[in-house]
């Protein structure tokens, strides 16, 4: 099957990432998992130890596209209403008027998500699913492209709340940064791109194209071979001796989509097994649970499982 790519803007798909790699100066593919979140129609976590650059790489993102942008720092006083909205009352009309709250931005930076309370983390749950909100009777439809991009740390600092398992869920990918290489580093700390490079960056796609790559991306064709291979790894997690919770349908549905988007960037109309290897961690990790479930080590612990997962499963030829 044939897609209709629009060479104009594949194009600017590699402006983007040499957009954001303007000012993120880590790992190539932890920008091109973000991207693949974006092209998706998904929402990513982005989990990692403080001062590694989770919130410049989504402030990047946002940055480099020309639509609204709001950022939340959660805290363990915020309430669901500083996120989703509010009714005031008009004296002079005489009735409620809803102030809308940030999650209505095309882009939403939730930061350090794991410091606020599951009250107000699942206050995000419908509109992270459903692209709507309802509150005070009225049901509000969020604009398109939406998107969350959440940053947390992994330990358990003080004053911080386990995202359940089912808020996990509605993240694509879960992304690690990991530290720079010394000679990242280096030009981290010379060049300061956060404050040189961020300060000049410009817009290269706007919403419209935005939606118009996502709609190219449910063209992107899959084969049997590599949705039986897609089948295999999942139904493979679901009889794994370490996982006490394999890979739901709803998780295959976000590897394949994943893997449709990263076909895109790469400049495919196809899926190729390396693109569901490529992205069965970030996909897949944050979707299972380890019999060994320990807070502090089930981010490791499950994505070394997948890794060995997927790679005792033959690739087709």
């Amino acid at each position: 099957m044939a897609v209709d790519f629009d060479p104009k803007l594949v194009e600017q798909l590699a402006c983007l990432k040499r957009n954001v790699a303007k000012v993120f100066f880590g790992r190539p593919e932890v920008v091109d998992q973000l991207i693949v979140g974006l092209l998706a129609g998904g929402h990513v976590l982005v989990e990692d130890v403080p001062g590694v650059g989770k919130t410049i790489l989504a402030r990047t993102l946002a940055k480099s596209i020309h639509c609204t942008f709001a950022r939340i720092q959660l805290t363990p006083d915020l309430l669901p209403s500083d996120i989703l909205g509010v009714s005031i009352y008009n004296e002079q009309t005489r009735n409620f008027e809803f102030k809308k709250g940030p999650i209505f931005a095309n882009i939403v930076l939730a930061d350090e998500v794991n410091r606020t309370t599951p009250r107000t983390q699942s206050a995000m749950l419908e509109a992270m699913n459903e692209g709507q909100i309802s509150i005070d009777g009225h049901t509000f439809t969020l604009e398109k492209p939406f998107m969350v991009i959440a940053t947390q740390n992994p330990f358990e600092f003080e004053g911080t709340y386990i995202l359940p398992e089912n808020q996990l869920d509605r993240f694509i990918l879960r992304i690690t940064i990991g530290y720079p290489s010394p000679e990242q580093e280096a030009r981290i700390i010379l060049e300061r791109p956060a404050r040189a490079a961020m300060t000049d960056l410009q817009p290269v796609l706007n919403s419209d194209e935005v939606i118009a790559l996502q709609k190219i991306v449910d063209q992107v064709h899959i084969s049997k071979e590599v949705m039986d291979y897609t089948l295999h790894f999942i139904h493979a997690t679901r009889n794994h001796k370490h996982l006490d919770l394999g890979l739901s349908p709803r998780g295959g549905q976000a590897l394949i989509r994943a893997a449709q988007a990263r076909s895109l960037i790469e400049k495919r109309d196809f899926v190729i097994p390396e693109d569901i290897k490529y992205l069965a961690v970030p996909v897949c990790a944050h979707r299972v649970l380890s019999k060994s479930y320990i807070d502090e080590s089930h981010s490791s612990s499950t994505s070394s499982i997948i890794t060995q997962i997927i790679n005792d499963i033959s690739v087709p030829v």
